[in-house]
């Protein structure tokens, strides 16, 4: 047996959810480019879940049962407000997550059935969680959700307290949209193999948000607002960029270990980015990414991913940059939820072996001996 760094270029399990075949991302065969114009992600959603698009009836019956799972228990906001103060957004996420299960009747029913409404209680509060933590810690009552709307608009409605603008709600929309879901990334992984032992799917999830937790999978765009914010103005990018390029320094957002030309993700919200910040009066962030990337491109060869341009579409809608990631959350927990209906449905404990690099023979030495 020889071990692959990274599990690079190892095929570990067959899955129907999602694929990226020659720099194409598809949700259940559906180019993510017709995805990303024409649905909502409640669309998405039940795509993953389901396998097909919702009829409109479905689609709407699906909007009733999110809204009517969006309210968290009493006893999950008091312990959000028990947090302490500092509290990293994407650890309060996971601890709340985790602490559903307790107030969830249906938590341990395995259940193909029970295992669905889950994941439907999962994706109305995960969105819930983040707003109310957002709130508490600044000293703010948490918003109820409105009862109506959709995801994006909810979400954005429970963290400011204020009706969103159609464009904030298209462009937030688009985003969870583009995140749904990416084959066998690291965090479906994690939530694989924890529910490849029949542990429940809050386990499963909370697996997921741990992974994600990480910043090299999930706070990617966070880096790239603090690079953003470091450069200040664009007046500084080609001094920036050519000193991190020189010194053979990193520079967040480009390059993908899967998309080799380029991440398709990345137009879409290049796009949003610049009609958000046309809409606010400021381009700021846009015309400062757009000469990063030229430059990046024309002088290594690298493309953005999807992670540079939503730190821009994020800032430009006034969400703080430490909630980034949760809001990339939102968007994963639908593919989470259908990666682990998915593992339910045929499920072997996911168990590798390691390639052993220790001694080849040793011998148990006495204590009074050492």
């Amino acid at each position: 047996m020889t071990a692959t760094k990274g599990l690079e270029g190892i095929v570990a399990t067959t899955s129907s959810i999602s694929s990226i075949i020659d720099g194409e991302l598809t949700y259940r065969g559906i180019n993510i480019d017709e995805l990303a114009e024409q649905a909502m992600f409640e669309e998405v959603a039940y795509l993953l879940w389901y396998g097909k698009l919702p009829t409109k009836s479905e689609l709407e019956e699906l909007k009733r049962e999110l809204n009517a799972n969006a309210s968290l228990p009493d006893a999950v906001i008091q312990q959000i407000k028990l947090y302490p103060q500092g509290t990293n957004s994407m650890a309060a996420l996971r601890t709340a997550v985790s602490s559903l299960a307790l107030y969830d009747g249906e938590a341990n029913d395995m259940s193909k059935e029970a295992n669905i409404r889950k994941a439907i209680r999962l994706q109305a509060q995960i969105p819930s969680v983040i707003a109310a933590f957002a709130r508490i810690r600044e000293g703010k009552a948490p918003i109820a959700p409105k009862g109506s709307g959709g995801i994006a608009e909810n979400f954005l409605y429970m963290l400011t307290g204020e009706q969103p603008d159609k464009v904030a709600i298209e462009a937030l929309d688009k985003a969870l949209v583009l995140h749904a879901d990416h084959e066998l990334n690291a965090s479906t992984f994690a939530a694989r193999v924890t529910v490849a032992t029949l542990s429940d799917i809050y386990s499963g999830v909370t697996s997921a948000i741990g992974a994600l937790k990480g910043p090299l999978h999930g706070g990617a765009n966070e880096a790239v607002m603090a690079m953003l914010e470091e450069i200040g103005t664009i007046d500084n990018v080609e001094a920036y960029v050519s000193r991190k390029l020189e010194n053979k320094e990193k520079l967040m957002g480009f390059g993908h270990r899967v998309y080799k030309n380029g991440d398709p993700r990345a137009k879409h919200l290049q796009k949003m980015s610049l009609e958000l910040g046309k809409l606010t009066g400021d381009t700021k962030w846009y015309d400062m990414s757009i000469k990063i990337e030229d430059m990046v491109t024309s002088l290594k060869g690298l493309k953005p991913n999807v992670d540079f341009y939503s730190a821009s579409v994020y800032t430009t809608l006034g969400i703080p940059r430490d909630l980034f990631t949760p809001i990339f959350a939102i968007s994963r927990a639908s593919g989470w939820t259908a990666h682990i209906l998915e593992q339910y449905e045929n499920n072997r404990l996911i168990r590798p072996r390691a390639e052993y690099t220790g001694p080849a023979t040793a011998s148990y030495v006495p204590l009074d001996k050492r």
